[in-house]
Order: C-alpha cells, then sequence, then structure tokens
C-alpha cells in the first residue's frame, strides 16, 4: 500500500493489506463471536464478517477479499469500511509497514494466576462436591429445623459496633471470596479478569469484568457465571454442618449461626437481573442475546418515547414497528428483550422507589444518630458505637459515589463498551 494510507488509516484502498492481532473465534448459532482476549473487546459477526477477518488474517489485500467474498456468496462487501471498524475497535495491529496505535490494556487482577494453577475450578466432579455438600446442609436442616437461623442470631453480641464492624469485616471478605471465584473459574478458562468496584442503581458492589469468557464453550461459561453463587451456598453448607455439631447456647454456636447468615443474605440480590448479577449471565447465555441489558434499555426508552408522543395532541401516528430498535434482532433475541426490558423498567422503578422511601431515609436518621452520639458527655461506648456506624455506613456511601463518578468519567471518555459483546457486519 502506499505511504498516504499507512499515515492515515482512514484511508484504505483496494490494495491495503493488515495484520491483525491474535484473535479468537467460536461459533454460535448462526454468527461468530471474534475477539482479542488482551483487550477484552469481543464483536458478533455473520458469517461473512468471519471469513472476511479469516481472509485478512491470511494477508490478503481489501481488493482481493471483497473478490473472494464475491466469489464464495454472489455478494458485494465493502471490505474497506470493514477494515475501519476492525482497526477502531483495536483488532488491527499494523496497515501496511505501519503500526496501529493504541492504548495500554487494562490489566488483569493476579496475572502471577496462570490457567494450569487453577485447571480444577473447571472440573466437572466441583460442581457434584458442591451439589453433595448441598444437599448434606438440607437434609441437616430438614432434620433439625431449629438449626434454621433468624435476623437475631445477627445480633450475636450486646455491643452494636462489635456486631457492625464483624458484620462488615466477614461481608466484604466473602464477598471479595464471591468475586474471587469468578475470576480463577475465568482463569482457569484462559480469560484475564479484573476485579473492580462498581454501582448498581443504589447498591455498592464488587465486580469481575471476564469479557472474553463468550469464547469458551458453554459449560465453561456457566461454571464461571455461577462461581461466585455456587461458594456461598459452599460457605453456607458447611457453616450449616458445623453449626449441627456445636451446643447451643456457646459462644461459637451464636458465632456460627451469625456466621450461616452472612453468605445467604447477598443471594437474594442476584435475583434482580435487572442490575445484571450473575443471574443476568446465565439468562443472557441461555437465551443467546448478545447483550440482554443495552438492548432491553434501548427498547423500553423507545416505548417511553412512543407513549409521550402519543400524548401529545396532534402528534402524527407512527407506523407500527418505525424506529423500534428490538427489529434488527434475530427472533429468539427480539422476544427475550421485550420481555426483559419489562422486567428492567418495573424493577428498577421498583428498587428507586424502595430508596427513596426506606433505605436513604434510614440511612440520614442513623447517621444523624451516630453523630449526636459524639462527645466527652457520652460514654466510651456510646461514642464507640457512633465511630463505628459513621465508619461504616458513611464510609460505604462516600465510597458509592466515588465509584459512580468514576464510572461516569469512564463512560465519557467512551470505554465503556469495553468487553460488551456487539454485532458487526462486513
Amino acid at each position: 500500500m502506499t505511504d498516504t494510507a499507512a499515515e492515515d488509516p482512514s484511508r484504505i484502498d483496494p490494495s491495503t493489506r493488515v495484520q491483525l492481532h491474535d484473535l479468537a473465534v467460536r461459533r454460535d448459532r448462526d454468527e461468530w463471536i471474534v475477539g482479542r482476549m488482551a483487550t477484552r473487546t469481543f464483536v458478533a459477526l455473520p458469517a461473512a464478517g468471519a471469513r472476511a477477518v479469516e481472509l485478512l488474517g491470511r494477508g490478503m489485500s481489501v481488493a482481493r477479499t471483497e473478490e473472494e467474498l464475491r466469489t464464495e456468496t454472489g455478494e458485494e462487501f465493502a471490505i474497506a469500511d470493514f477494515v475501519r471498524d476492525l482497526t477502531a475497535l483495536g483488532f488491527v495491529a499494523r496497515i501496511g509497514d505501519r503500526p496501529v496505535p493504541e492504548p495500554e490494556p487494562p490489566p488483569a487482577s493476579l496475572p502471577w494466576l496462570r490457567p494450569r494453577h487453577v485447571r480444577f475450578a473447571l472440573h466437572p466432579a466441583l460442581p457434584v462436591l458442591v451439589a453433595v455438600l448441598l444437599t448434606a446442609a438440607v437434609v441437616t436442616l430438614v432434620r433439625r429445623p431449629g438449626l434454621i437461623p433468624g435476623y437475631r442470631d445477627l445480633l450475636w453480641s450486646p455491643h452494636g459496633s462489635l456486631v457492625l464492624l464483624s458484620g462488615a469485616a466477614a461481608g466484604w471478605t466473602l464477598l471479595l471470596a464471591h468475586e474471587l471465584a469468578h475470576l480463577v473459574t475465568a482463569r482457569a478458562a484462559g480469560v484475564p479478569g479484573r476485579m473492580r468496584l462498581g454501582t448498581r442503581l443504589q447498591f455498592l458492589v464488587m465486580q469481575t469484568d471476564i469479557s472474553g469468557i463468550e469464547l469458551a464453550p458453554r459449560r465453561h461459561r456457566l461454571t464461571a457465571y455461577l462461581a461466585g453463587i455456587a461458594l456461598n451456598l459452599s460457605v453456607a453448607s458447611a457453616l450449616v454442618l458445623v453449626l449441627a455439631v456445636t451446643d447451643t447456647g456457646t459462644t461459637a454456636h451464636r458465632l456460627t449461626a451469625a456466621a450461616l447468615l452472612l453468605p445467604l443474605l447477598p443471594l437474594p440480590f442476584q435475583l434482580m437481573v435487572f442490575t445484571r448479577t450473575d443471574v443476568y449471565f446465565v439468562l443472557q447465555d441461555l437465551t443467546g442475546c448478545r447483550d440482554l441489558y443495552g438492548d432491553g434499555l434501548a427498547y423500553a426508552r423507545y416505548r417511553f418515547r412512543r407513549a409521550v408522543a402519543a400524548l401529545r395532541p396532534g402528534a402524527p401516528a407512527k407506523t407500527a414497528g418505525a424506529g423500534d430498535p428490538s427489529t434488527r434482532l434475530p427472533p429468539h433475541e427480539r422476544r427475550a428483550v421485550r420481555l426483559y426490558s419489562a422486567v428492567l423498567v418495573t424493577g428498577t422503578a421498583a428498587c428507586l422507589t424502595f430508596m427513596a422511601a426506606v433505605t436513604l431515609p434510614l440511612d440520614i436518621a442513623l447517621l444523624v444518630r451516630a453523630v449526636r452520639g459524639l462527645g466527652p458527655e457520652h460514654g466510651a461506648a456510646r461514642n464507640a458505637d457512633s465511630v463505628a456506624v459513621l465508619v461504616t455506613l458513611g464510609g460505604v456511601n462516600v465510597l458509592w459515589l466515588v465509584t459512580k463518578w468514576r464510572d461516569r468519567r469512564s463512560r465519557r471518555a467512551g470505554g465503556s463498551d469495553r468487553g460488551r459483546l456487539r454485532r458487526d457486519a462486513p
């Protein structure tokens, strides 16, 4: 190719040849998932797109690739535009003799952890062991229902500050273990993975980006998605068995009962699929959707705009389906996206309503009470309780605000789509 085309990637002529980065490919239904593991960027392509990637990867020029595809399919394709799209995705290493500049890829968490170190996480026997442990715990609780803990078991000490701090420490430890389960399982499948704090509506969460697992077999994908839930259930099951052999009324029994609730409390949150929980990714995989949340949100916005337009006097009637973003999806995805959009709107509204009516007033009341409990006129225990509330509750809220601000900056910088599976075509 000419030097001008090399200097300006947007100018790609028929003689242009490109060198692609190391890309992974997997067929999924009628499409092909193509991605670069180093940058955790992936795209769903039709068969012709995957074939174009293959031909370009062999060193064929733009014109030769177009000719080959025309011979094979009888259709014309704009391969020059397709190459620009691949370049924007970060899939192109060189255009002609010139390298394509790119930012540093996001660092992986625990980079020293190799797939060979954690290969056991994908062993078929591991889910069987989890099921055996869970069954033993369920049988124990059926035979001894008195062991089932209640919320009062969390109040294992008369000192509220001790209960709050120990609960927070144990809760965050379990949360870290939950995310490590995702990371370890993904790493066993060859996916780098990265853990970080994030927000889901009013919730502060720890999340693990395992983008790239889409290229693994379905069993590995589902194992990675469900690894955190499996860990929580395994810890809870083990604590049930420990609880069964400790004497009632002892400190060990009270602590075990309190600890048993901690891995169980986050599990109902996993059913809130409108916040992209672990169960959401399982649902997305089973329905064959590429971006269930993004497409569901787009459809919900479309329905909202139509509803608002219908209320305007004299508004022209629109043709049914006009502007509907779900019409570009395959039928099986369209049905899932439309159903999910209803869950997304309803669940989000319910969560925000609960926050406004319950969570926010409660947090404010607790923080005000904690501030009023500080001072020399109060005893040491009251001051300790106030400090504990301010550190735990206030700290979590400050951390939520900081994380939300960071994520917003990342989205404005154009990084929100990293790791999100999108569609493209030659």
